[in-house]
């Protein structure tokens, strides 16, 4: 009796195991992991909020920006059912959505992209800038110049996450990219520096950083400075909602 009270209750654990594992939640954070294809070094980063999933590639030796994806998703089950609001590739593969079976073991995001890839989590802190934001205009001399692109298919989007940052320049309703950067960042004491790790517009880019000045105001994100072309601007960023 004793025994088959302990087998029933070893099937018990090992089903609730196998049935969390199915529906567990991701914890929001970027995820990285390394893969060797062809010679190659390909980094793969994801960031991943409550609601809103991004996949981008690149390589560091020598910089190269090779894909980006990305836009809402869901979870049903062990699955990630993502629809696109951008992909870099779109006009290759004609994708608008993905499904990928997913799962967590201990700290480690495991996909199944048609091998399993393991990602790690970041232990970088999260900061104040943490969020998505849209472009929201800028400041003239002539004052605040403001656009609304929170219901307009255009947008140019920064998505910061745990002192990683990404912009996004894309248009929802034709699928068209016009460009992605990343990499690092920080922001402290009036300062925001963004430290460039990929740019797919050019790849000589990487390796710069880049410093602002910055202000949030009513919950809006101003920053002043020069661009990585060197022209002076100074922004303003809507968090999204």
């Amino acid at each position: 009796m004793e025994a088959k009270s302990k087998t029933l209750l070893l099937g018990i654990c090992l089903y609730l195991s196998f049935f969390y594992a199915l529906t567990a939640q991701i914890r929001p954070n970027v995820y990285h992991l390394e893969e060797k294809k062809d010679g190659e070094t390909l980094i793969h980063e994801l960031k991943i909020d409550p609601d809103y999933f991004v996949h981008s590639i690149y390589k560091e030796s020598p910089a190269e920006f090779v894909r980006t994806y990305g836009g809402y998703y869901t979870l049903s089950g062990n699955q990630i059912h993502i629809g696109f609001e951008f992909n870099s590739d779109y006009k290759n593969d004609n994708k608008k959505s993905l499904d990928i079976p997913f799962q967590i073991q201990g700290n480690t995001l495991v996909l199944d992209m048609g091998s399993k890839m393991a990602f790690k989590p970041t232990t970088r802190d999260s900061k104040v800038l943490d969020g998505k934001w849209l472009f929201g205009g800028r400041v003239t001399d002539q004052g605040e110049e403001r656009v609304d692109n929170s219901n307009k298919p255009r947008k140019t989007m920064k998505f910061l996450m745990n002192g990683y940052f990404q912009w996004i320049a894309y248009n929802t309703e034709t699928m068209e990219f016009s460009g992605t950067g990343g990499g690092t960042y920080d922001a402290a004491n009036g300062k925001y520096t963004e430290s460039i790790l990929y740019f797919s517009r050019d790849n000589s880019r990487v390796g710069a950083s880049l410093t602002f000045n910055f202000e949030l105001k009513n919950s809006d994100w101003y920053q002043n400075g020069k661009s990585s072309k060197g022209d002076p601007i100074h922004e303003i960023w809507v968090r999204r909602k």
